[in-house]
């Protein structure tokens, strides 16, 4: 493995000595690395070695110069991999505290990537159904018709006497599906035909009350009745009144809506969807029409979730439990089916945001882009050469790796503009900060950049990690994790993320952990780099005393075990001396936690036992020789199907975090005595059960006298009382 490193013309602090150190290899500092040093660049790739590069800025020019070197090896062979260490560190006002930063994120650029993930294909043919006002659809078809085969859904409007592209009328009834497979329902209730039409426009000038268009469409609000449309009309017969309205199907690959209501109310709308609205920017439209010129062809993404149907709580017995996935998705490609107790989620329509799996508490929808135990291995790498160069009170901050991470490097940009200056700071400074007029040095010099102790790690969202993983980062030293959200997230996203932070929170303060260890941070862009910048000063939470070297599993309940264990054993008030604290302690966390317990109503319970067989985590288990209800409280994921499922109501959830060791073993949590039966003696059911069985059915005619007495036999005593009665009539006697 060969890394290079630049000081960047001499504008951050690098500490070759501690960074070779901290990496156990030999580096050499380079002050211009990309200019002047090249050379350097280029007997690095040469060599067969692994090549990471401590730049991103210069990627491009770092990859155009490898092409061009006689004896590189080839990036399809050995790809160089980029990493900043100059905005996320160098470039603050902490960058000379900030090598052991630097080493872990050189650290983290030398894992091995992922295993690949599964892919998702998409097909165009470049069939694009433009939907919205005439004029405007024919303008924009005529910007795309070289590439794509255009199809107009007219909303009104007045086209183009000649029709170079298909228009299709009608009202839209439905348009689902994505890209290289929309179908559209359109209904035709419109009197006019549009295929029958030959646009002679004899109609329009006939009609008395203009409510003809040169869409050939007529306006039902403003027509009065008079038909001289239809005699007008009468050769071609493209006018009825009296039409059945027809529904009909399309189909499309790409679809531009160009109407005030999108089709896609969602938050993500389908891959191959573009909307622009009627009153957008210029820039928009234009975007939405390169895009879709480059939509023809065979695409590929990743398969971004992994299901495993046989642990997801979604339902039981026509019973809904958990729907925490599909209430979060903003791709709307979740869907429950109860019929087969699971979910259906459709990869054409996952964006990959994982908040389905961060909110899922059981580990039935796992995140594969990449694994979890692969961002675990990245985290705790990063956390181990952190503290291994000397960093303390590390904070692990997740954020995308688009929005995020331009945030990230406009921060750093600014702390490095903002330097403290005894003159004005200059304009352009002031624009980039989004400043109306130029900035003083001493207001702009409060930008500081990101923190020596802050440790940015990009992710493909940053709602794709969730509590285990944050848990787990704090068990193996982390002071906090920090989640920073722009606008790009969707609203639903943000409100998952809180909530299982507030569940973690809960955990860590419960546990004696001081200070604030989780927070989501949101901003918009550049225009809120004050704000950002004020928020990252946080002071330090407390951390564990021996940080945890376990990895994290491709199990989320596995995983979370691993960090709460460790937690519970690292809590201040075990290390301080207080011992483990009564048996029944338990910290009570907030909904929607994934740990918990169930209060059972003795009084209540029958020990029906149909909570056991809808529990979808085996927390709820019945014992096969007494008449008992277990409960193990490590397996209850709190879906709540046990509480649905009860016929008698008597189980209510109780979410927590118990503190003895017992919450590993089965309890008995309802029990009762066994009914005999009142023939041969031997016990079966339970008493209770028996009895309000007994209670129900006492009054229906077919349970009287000897057939009530029969249920209160065993089932070979009732056989034999059958078979033996001289009440009962037999086949013999018909």
């Amino acid at each position: 493995m060969t890394t290079l490193i630049c000081n960047c013309n001499q504008t951050m602090p690098l500490d070759e000595a501690s960074l070779s150190l901290a990496l156990d290899e030999p580096l050499t500092l380079h002050r211009t690395l990309c200019r002047r040093e090249a050379p350097a660049f280029q007997r690095a790739v040469r060599s067969p070695d692994e090549l990471v590069v401590a730049c991103t800025q210069e990627a491009r020019l770092f990859n155009q110069l490898a092409e061009q070197t006689d004896g590189a090896v080839p990036a399809d062979v050995r790809p160089i991999r980029f990493v900043n260490i100059r905005e996320t560190g160098g470039w603050g006002r902490e960058a000379a505290a900030s090598t052991p930063k630097m080493a872990a994120l050189l650290a983290l650029a030398k894992l091995p990537d992922p295993q690949p993930v599964p892919t998702v294909t998409f097909r165009s043919e470049g069939r694009l159904l433009v939907v919205g006002p005439l004029e405007q659809a024919e303008r924009i078809a005529a910007t795309v018709a070289d590439v794509l085969d255009v199809t107009l859904l007219s909303t009104g409007g007045a086209g183009m006497q000649d029709r170079p592209y298909p228009v299709l009328g009608g009202k839209v009834v439905s348009l689902t599906g994505w890209l290289g497979a929309f179908k559209l329902t359109r209904e035709l209730t419109n009197p006019i035909d549009l295929d029958l039409c030959t646009r002679c426009n004899a109609c329009v000038a006939a009609c008395p009350e203009g409510a003809i268009g040169l869409d050939y469409q007529v306006d039902m609000a403003a027509c009065k009745g008079h038909r001289a449309c239809v005699s007008r009309c009468e050769v071609a017969g493209a006018i009825s009144f009296s039409r059945i309205p027809a529904t009909y199907a399309d189909e499309f690959d790409l679809v531009l809506d160009l109407r005030a209501i999108p089709a896609f109310t969602q938050h993500a709308p389908p891959q191959g969807y573009w909307h622009v609205r009627p009153d957008a920017d210029p820039a928009g439209l234009l975007a939405a029409v390169v895009a879709l010129r480059d939509a023809v062809g065979e695409f590929e993404k990743p398969k971004f979730f992994q299901y495993k149907a046989s642990v997801c709580a979604h339902g039981r017995n026509q019973t809904l439990g958990c729907n925490a996935c599909v209430d979060v998705c903003s791709a709307s490609a979740i869907s429950g089916d109860l019929k087969r107790q699971q979910i259906k989620v459709n990869p054409h329509l996952c964006v990959g945001c994982g908040a389905c799996t961060t909110v899922c508490p059981t580990g039935a929808l796992t995140y594969a882009y990449p694994r979890v135990d692969d961002q675990g291995q990245r985290i705790k790498t990063l956390l181990q050469t952190y503290a291994r160069a000397g960093g303390k009170q590390a904070v692990l901050l997740l954020h995308s790796q688009d929005a995020g991470t331009a945030l990230i490097n406009d921060l750093g940009r600014a702390a490095a503009l903002t330097q403290p200056q005894p003159k004005p700071v200059a304009s352009g400074i002031a624009r980039f900060l989004g400043a109306q007029a130029p900035v003083a040095a001493d207001e702009a010099g409060t930008i500081r950049g990101l923190p020596a102790r802050v440790l940015p790690l990009a992710l493909w969202h940053a709602a794709s990690l969730g509590l285990e993983v944050w848990l787990s980062a704090l068990a193996q030293g982390a002071s906090q994790v920090w989640v920073l959200m722009t606008g790009a997230e969707a609203p639903q996203y943000r409100d998952a993320v809180r909530a299982q932070m507030a569940v973690a929170q809960s955990i860590m303060t419960g546990l004696g952990y001081s200070g604030q260890h989780l927070q989501l941070i949101e901003v918009r862009d550049a225009r809120d780099l004050a704000a950002l910048d004020a928020t990252l000063a946080a002071p330090a939470a407390q951390t564990v005393g021996k940080p945890a070297t376990f990895v994290a599993q491709p199990d989320k309940r596995a995983t979370l075990e691993l960090a709460l264990d460790h937690l519970m054993q690292q809590a201040p008030h075990r290390t301080s001396g207080g011992g483990a604290g009564p048996a029944d302690a338990s910290v009570p966390l907030p909904v929607p936690a994934p740990l918990g317990t169930v209060a059972v109503d003795a009084e209540r319970c029958t020990l029906c036992l149909s909570c056991v067989s809808a529990c979808p985590a085996g927390a709820l288990q019945d014992n096969p020789g007494q008449p008992q209800l277990r409960f193990v409280e490590k397996n209850c994921v709190q879906c709540g199907l046990c509480v649905k499922t009860c016929p008698e109501t008597a189980i209510s959830l109780q979410p927590r975090l118990w503190l003895s060791e017992q919450r590993l073993r089965p309890r008995v949590v309802a029990e009762a005595k066994p009914w005999q039966c009142v023939r041969c003696s031997k016990p079966f059911g339970t008493a209770k059960g028996i009895e309000a069985m007994l209670a129900r059915l006492g009054g229906h005619a077919m349970f009287q006298g000897d057939a009530l007495e029969r249920l209160k036999m065993c089932s070979d005593c009732r056989v034999i009382d059958l078979y033996s009665s001289s009440t009962e009539t037999k086949i013999t006697d018909l």
